[in-house]
Protein backbone atom coordinates (compact mmCIF):
# COMPACT_ATOMS: atom_id res chain seq x y z
CA UNK A 1 0.00 0.00 0.00
CA UNK A 2 1.22 3.55 -1.04
CA UNK A 3 0.22 6.90 0.10
CA UNK A 4 1.11 10.37 -0.58
CA UNK A 5 4.31 11.86 -0.75
CA UNK A 6 4.04 14.86 1.90
CA UNK A 7 6.13 17.74 0.70
CA UNK A 8 9.78 17.92 1.88
CA UNK A 9 10.57 21.30 4.09
CA UNK A 10 13.97 22.31 4.32
CA UNK A 11 14.39 23.28 7.95
CA UNK A 12 17.80 24.80 7.33
CA UNK A 13 17.16 27.69 5.01
CA UNK A 14 18.72 30.39 5.86
CA UNK A 15 16.55 33.38 7.48
CA UNK A 16 16.00 36.60 5.94
CA UNK A 17 17.15 39.64 7.39
CA UNK A 18 13.58 40.81 8.73
CA UNK A 19 13.12 37.70 9.68
CA UNK A 20 16.20 37.33 11.66
CA UNK A 21 15.14 40.47 13.24
CA UNK A 22 11.95 39.08 14.08
CA UNK A 23 13.64 35.98 15.98
CA UNK A 24 16.12 38.50 17.98
CA UNK A 25 13.52 41.60 18.98
CA UNK A 26 13.89 42.40 22.41
CA UNK A 27 10.82 41.91 24.59
CA UNK A 28 9.42 44.77 26.37
CA UNK A 29 11.09 45.56 29.92
CA UNK A 30 7.87 45.49 32.63
CA UNK A 31 8.43 48.96 33.16
CA UNK A 32 6.83 49.76 29.82
CA UNK A 33 3.61 50.87 30.88
CA UNK A 34 1.42 53.98 31.36
CA UNK A 35 -1.43 55.14 33.09
CA UNK A 36 -5.04 56.12 31.71
CA UNK A 37 -6.40 59.51 32.82
CA UNK A 38 -8.60 60.13 35.11
CA UNK A 39 -10.81 63.00 36.45
CA UNK A 40 -10.25 66.54 34.43
CA UNK A 41 -7.73 65.11 32.41
CA UNK A 42 -10.25 61.75 31.55
CA UNK A 43 -12.58 64.75 30.59
CA UNK A 44 -10.42 66.97 28.65
CA UNK A 45 -9.25 63.55 27.00
CA UNK A 46 -12.93 62.51 25.91
CA UNK A 47 -13.43 66.29 24.67
CA UNK A 48 -10.60 66.57 22.17
CA UNK A 49 -11.10 62.22 21.20
CA UNK A 50 -15.19 63.32 20.51
CA UNK A 51 -14.07 66.44 18.53
CA UNK A 52 -11.39 64.19 16.43
CA UNK A 53 -14.07 61.69 15.40
CA UNK A 54 -16.80 64.15 14.93
CA UNK A 55 -15.19 66.43 12.36
CA UNK A 56 -13.09 63.09 10.70
CA UNK A 57 -9.82 65.16 12.06
CA UNK A 58 -5.89 63.45 12.07
CA UNK A 59 -3.51 63.70 14.19
CA UNK A 60 0.32 62.60 14.40
CA UNK A 61 -0.91 61.35 17.98
CA UNK A 62 -3.63 58.63 16.40
CA UNK A 63 -1.32 57.42 13.33
CA UNK A 64 1.65 57.18 14.82
CA UNK A 65 -0.33 54.69 17.66
CA UNK A 66 1.34 57.12 20.49
CA UNK A 67 1.46 55.55 23.99
CA UNK A 68 1.10 58.81 24.83
CA UNK A 69 -2.21 60.22 23.62
CA UNK A 70 -4.20 59.82 26.35
CA UNK A 71 -1.88 61.98 28.77
CA UNK A 72 -0.90 64.76 26.38
CA UNK A 73 -4.60 64.98 24.59
CA UNK A 74 -5.88 65.16 28.66
CA UNK A 75 -3.39 68.09 28.86
CA UNK A 76 -4.54 70.26 26.14
CA UNK A 77 -1.85 68.92 23.95
CA UNK A 78 -1.87 67.06 20.33
CA UNK A 79 0.66 67.14 17.48
CA UNK A 80 0.01 67.64 13.70
CA UNK A 81 2.36 67.09 10.61
CA UNK A 82 2.64 69.12 7.66
CA UNK A 83 4.22 68.98 4.15
CA UNK A 84 2.80 65.45 3.53
CA UNK A 85 3.53 62.19 4.82
CA UNK A 86 6.04 61.09 2.58
CA UNK A 87 9.74 61.89 3.25
CA UNK A 88 12.63 62.56 1.07
CA UNK A 89 15.11 61.46 3.84
CA UNK A 90 15.52 57.25 4.84
CA UNK A 91 16.22 57.26 8.16
CA UNK A 92 16.43 53.89 10.01
CA UNK A 93 14.51 54.73 12.96
CA UNK A 94 11.47 55.78 11.20
CA UNK A 95 8.08 55.11 10.18
CA UNK A 96 7.16 57.75 7.45
CA UNK A 97 7.39 56.60 3.83
CA UNK A 98 10.67 57.43 1.96
CA UNK A 99 10.20 59.01 -1.70
CA UNK A 100 12.74 61.16 -3.93
CA UNK A 101 10.25 63.43 -4.73
CA UNK A 102 6.89 63.62 -3.03
CA UNK A 103 3.33 65.09 -4.15
CA UNK A 104 3.08 68.50 -4.52
CA UNK A 105 2.31 70.65 -1.36
CA UNK A 106 -1.31 71.04 -0.59
CA UNK A 107 -1.89 75.00 -1.04
CA UNK A 108 -5.30 74.06 1.18
CA UNK A 109 -2.88 73.19 4.62
CA UNK A 110 -2.80 76.14 5.99
CA UNK A 111 -6.40 76.49 6.55
CA UNK A 112 -6.97 73.07 6.88
CA UNK A 113 -4.68 72.72 9.90
CA UNK A 114 -6.05 76.08 11.44
CA UNK A 115 -9.64 74.28 11.54
CA UNK A 116 -8.37 70.95 13.11
CA UNK A 117 -6.18 73.14 15.54
CA UNK A 118 -9.52 75.22 16.25
CA UNK A 119 -11.99 72.48 16.13
CA UNK A 120 -9.99 70.10 18.49
CA UNK A 121 -9.91 72.64 21.42
CA UNK A 122 -6.23 72.36 22.04
CA UNK A 123 -4.21 74.76 24.31
CA UNK A 124 -1.20 73.94 22.88
CA UNK A 125 -0.36 72.51 18.97
CA UNK A 126 2.96 70.69 18.19
CA UNK A 127 3.49 70.95 14.27
CA UNK A 128 5.92 68.80 12.67
CA UNK A 129 6.80 68.32 9.33
CA UNK A 130 9.00 65.67 6.89
CA UNK A 131 11.88 66.61 5.03
CA UNK A 132 11.17 68.37 1.99
CA UNK A 133 14.99 68.49 0.24
CA UNK A 134 13.43 69.18 -3.39
CA UNK A 135 12.38 72.65 -2.34
CA UNK A 136 14.59 75.40 -2.63
CA UNK A 137 13.94 76.32 0.88
CA UNK A 138 13.08 72.79 2.35
CA UNK A 139 9.47 74.04 2.74
CA UNK A 140 10.05 76.97 4.91
CA UNK A 141 7.72 79.05 3.41
CA UNK A 142 4.53 76.07 3.91
CA UNK A 143 5.55 75.68 7.23
CA UNK A 144 5.47 79.70 7.74
CA UNK A 145 1.94 80.10 6.24
CA UNK A 146 1.28 76.69 8.26
CA UNK A 147 2.25 78.33 11.61
CA UNK A 148 0.54 81.92 11.21
CA UNK A 149 -2.77 80.40 10.08
CA UNK A 150 -2.79 78.46 13.17
CA UNK A 151 -2.25 81.78 15.15
CA UNK A 152 -4.72 83.81 13.06
CA UNK A 153 -7.24 81.81 13.66
CA UNK A 154 -6.51 80.81 17.26
CA UNK A 155 -4.37 83.30 18.93
CA UNK A 156 -4.86 81.85 22.21
CA UNK A 157 -2.89 78.65 21.22
CA UNK A 158 0.65 78.07 21.94
CA UNK A 159 2.73 77.04 19.25
CA UNK A 160 5.36 74.62 18.87
CA UNK A 161 7.14 74.09 15.57
CA UNK A 162 9.43 70.57 15.30
CA UNK A 163 10.99 71.52 12.11
CA UNK A 164 13.66 69.77 9.79
CA UNK A 165 16.88 70.52 9.31
CA UNK A 166 15.83 72.40 6.27
CA UNK A 167 18.98 70.89 4.47
CA UNK A 168 21.03 73.21 6.48
CA UNK A 169 19.40 76.33 4.89
CA UNK A 170 19.92 79.11 7.02
CA UNK A 171 18.33 81.84 4.86
CA UNK A 172 15.46 79.70 4.66
CA UNK A 173 15.85 79.59 8.49
CA UNK A 174 15.63 83.20 8.63
CA UNK A 175 12.36 83.58 6.51
CA UNK A 176 10.85 81.16 8.84
CA UNK A 177 11.32 82.52 11.68
CA UNK A 178 10.83 85.98 11.27
CA UNK A 179 8.76 87.57 13.08
CA UNK A 180 6.80 84.13 13.69
CA UNK A 181 3.94 83.80 16.51
CA UNK A 182 5.96 80.66 17.89
CA UNK A 183 6.86 79.56 21.40
CA UNK A 184 9.07 76.74 20.70
CA UNK A 185 11.03 76.08 17.83
CA UNK A 186 12.23 72.25 18.19
CA UNK A 187 14.93 70.24 16.21
CA UNK A 188 15.72 66.68 16.64
CA UNK A 189 19.06 65.66 16.72
CA UNK A 190 17.88 62.06 17.57
CA UNK A 191 20.51 60.26 18.79
CA UNK A 192 24.59 60.79 19.97
CA UNK A 193 27.19 62.29 16.69
CA UNK A 194 28.99 59.17 16.40
CA UNK A 195 25.38 57.54 15.51
CA UNK A 196 24.99 59.32 12.95
CA UNK A 197 25.45 57.02 9.92
CA UNK A 198 23.76 54.16 11.59
CA UNK A 199 20.57 56.12 12.75
CA UNK A 200 20.10 58.83 10.54
CA UNK A 201 19.98 59.74 7.04
CA UNK A 202 23.20 60.38 5.32
CA UNK A 203 22.32 63.93 4.57
CA UNK A 204 21.41 64.53 8.39
CA UNK A 205 24.14 65.02 10.80
CA UNK A 206 24.38 65.78 14.40
CA UNK A 207 27.06 69.20 13.42
CA UNK A 208 24.00 70.09 10.87
CA UNK A 209 21.07 69.78 13.42
CA UNK A 210 23.37 72.05 16.47
CA UNK A 211 23.90 74.51 13.49
CA UNK A 212 20.23 75.17 13.05
CA UNK A 213 19.32 75.03 16.69
CA UNK A 214 22.46 77.90 17.30
CA UNK A 215 21.12 80.01 14.28
CA UNK A 216 17.35 79.67 15.93
CA UNK A 217 18.58 80.94 18.97
CA UNK A 218 20.23 83.86 17.12
CA UNK A 219 17.43 85.10 15.10
CA UNK A 220 15.26 84.41 17.86
CA UNK A 221 16.28 84.72 20.94
CA UNK A 222 13.10 85.15 22.50
CA UNK A 223 11.58 81.75 21.61
CA UNK A 224 12.55 78.37 23.63
CA UNK A 225 14.83 75.93 21.23
CA UNK A 226 14.53 72.38 22.28
CA UNK A 227 15.86 69.03 20.97
CA UNK A 228 15.25 65.29 21.82
CA UNK A 229 17.70 62.24 21.84
CA UNK A 230 16.93 58.61 21.33
CA UNK A 231 18.50 55.63 23.35
CA UNK A 232 18.45 52.14 22.94
CA UNK A 233 20.28 52.71 19.66
CA UNK A 234 23.77 51.81 20.20
CA UNK A 235 24.84 54.57 22.53
CA UNK A 236 26.07 54.54 25.76
CA UNK A 237 25.17 56.40 28.97
CA UNK A 238 28.67 59.16 28.76
CA UNK A 239 27.72 59.68 25.08
CA UNK A 240 24.21 61.19 26.05
CA UNK A 241 25.72 63.23 28.78
CA UNK A 242 28.21 64.60 25.79
CA UNK A 243 25.48 64.84 23.31
CA UNK A 244 23.73 67.15 26.07
CA UNK A 245 26.58 69.07 26.71
CA UNK A 246 26.60 69.87 22.94
CA UNK A 247 22.94 70.88 23.16
CA UNK A 248 23.47 73.38 25.98
CA UNK A 249 26.81 74.74 24.17
CA UNK A 250 24.55 76.08 21.58
CA UNK A 251 22.04 77.55 24.56
CA UNK A 252 19.23 74.56 23.82
CA UNK A 253 16.58 75.11 26.47
CA UNK A 254 14.69 72.34 26.44
CA UNK A 255 15.39 68.04 26.12
CA UNK A 256 13.52 65.28 26.02
CA UNK A 257 15.22 61.69 26.21
CA UNK A 258 13.02 58.64 25.55
CA UNK A 259 13.22 55.12 24.62
CA UNK A 260 13.97 54.29 20.72
CA UNK A 261 11.33 51.49 19.77
CA UNK A 262 11.62 49.60 16.08
CA UNK A 263 8.37 50.26 13.89
CA UNK A 264 8.90 47.48 12.50
CA UNK A 265 11.41 44.17 11.82
CA UNK A 266 12.40 45.89 9.11
CA UNK A 267 14.08 49.70 10.95
CA UNK A 268 16.80 49.75 13.47
CA UNK A 269 16.77 46.78 15.86
CA UNK A 270 16.77 48.10 19.76
CA UNK A 271 20.18 47.86 21.49
CA UNK A 272 18.86 47.91 25.17
CA UNK A 273 16.55 49.40 27.10
CA UNK A 274 17.91 51.66 29.63
CA UNK A 275 16.29 51.47 33.23
CA UNK A 276 14.18 54.11 34.81
CA UNK A 277 16.95 54.96 36.95
CA UNK A 278 19.13 55.55 34.13
CA UNK A 279 16.70 57.93 32.71
CA UNK A 280 16.46 59.79 36.32
CA UNK A 281 20.24 60.29 36.36
CA UNK A 282 20.15 61.89 33.01
CA UNK A 283 17.29 64.24 34.08
CA UNK A 284 19.53 65.28 36.76
CA UNK A 285 22.10 66.06 34.68
CA UNK A 286 20.55 67.71 32.32
CA UNK A 287 19.02 70.46 34.63
CA UNK A 288 22.54 70.58 36.65
CA UNK A 289 23.53 71.62 32.83
CA UNK A 290 21.14 74.43 32.99
CA UNK A 291 18.55 73.20 30.70
CA UNK A 292 15.33 75.05 31.41
CA UNK A 293 13.17 72.18 31.51
CA UNK A 294 13.73 68.54 31.26
CA UNK A 295 11.67 65.16 30.55
CA UNK A 296 13.94 61.65 30.43
CA UNK A 297 11.45 58.74 30.51
CA UNK A 298 10.69 55.16 28.98
CA UNK A 299 7.98 56.33 27.67
CA UNK A 300 8.74 59.83 26.47
CA UNK A 301 8.74 61.32 23.09
CA UNK A 302 9.86 64.90 21.73
CA UNK A 303 6.52 66.12 21.72
CA UNK A 304 5.56 64.67 25.64
CA UNK A 305 3.35 66.86 27.39
CA UNK A 306 5.11 69.64 24.95
CA UNK A 307 2.70 72.63 26.75
CA UNK A 308 4.04 71.20 30.45
CA UNK A 309 7.32 71.38 29.63
CA UNK A 310 6.96 75.12 27.81
CA UNK A 311 5.04 76.37 31.10
CA UNK A 312 7.96 74.25 33.46
CA UNK A 313 10.99 76.76 31.22
CA UNK A 314 8.67 79.55 32.13
CA UNK A 315 8.68 78.73 36.01
CA UNK A 316 5.97 75.66 36.35
CA UNK A 317 6.37 72.66 38.27
CA UNK A 318 8.74 69.80 36.54
CA UNK A 319 6.57 68.13 33.69
CA UNK A 320 7.77 64.63 34.90
CA UNK A 321 8.88 63.14 38.27
CA UNK A 322 10.27 59.80 38.92
CA UNK A 323 7.87 58.22 39.86
CA UNK A 324 6.21 58.74 36.36
CA UNK A 325 9.57 57.27 35.02
CA UNK A 326 8.57 54.19 36.80
CA UNK A 327 4.78 53.39 35.72
CA UNK A 328 3.10 50.71 36.84
CA UNK A 329 -0.16 50.36 35.56
CA UNK A 330 -1.02 48.73 32.00
CA UNK A 331 -2.48 51.19 29.82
Amino acid sequence: MTGKRLPMTNESAPLTAIERRKKSRKRLPPWFKTYLPTGDAQIAFNDVRGSVSEHGLNTVCQEAQCPNIHDCWGRGTATFMVAGEQCTRACRFCAVGTVKVPPPLDVDEPEKLAEAVDLMGVTHAVITCVNRDELPDGGADHYRACLEAVHTRRPDVGLEFLCSDLDGNLDALSTLLDGLELRVFAHNVECVPRLDSVVRDHRASFQQSLEILKEAKRLRPDILTKSSIMVGVGETDEEVVGAMRLLREVDVDLLTIGQYLAPSPSHLTVDRFPEPEVFVKWDEKARELGFKAVACGPLVRSSYRAGLLYEEAKGGPVTLTYGESCISETL
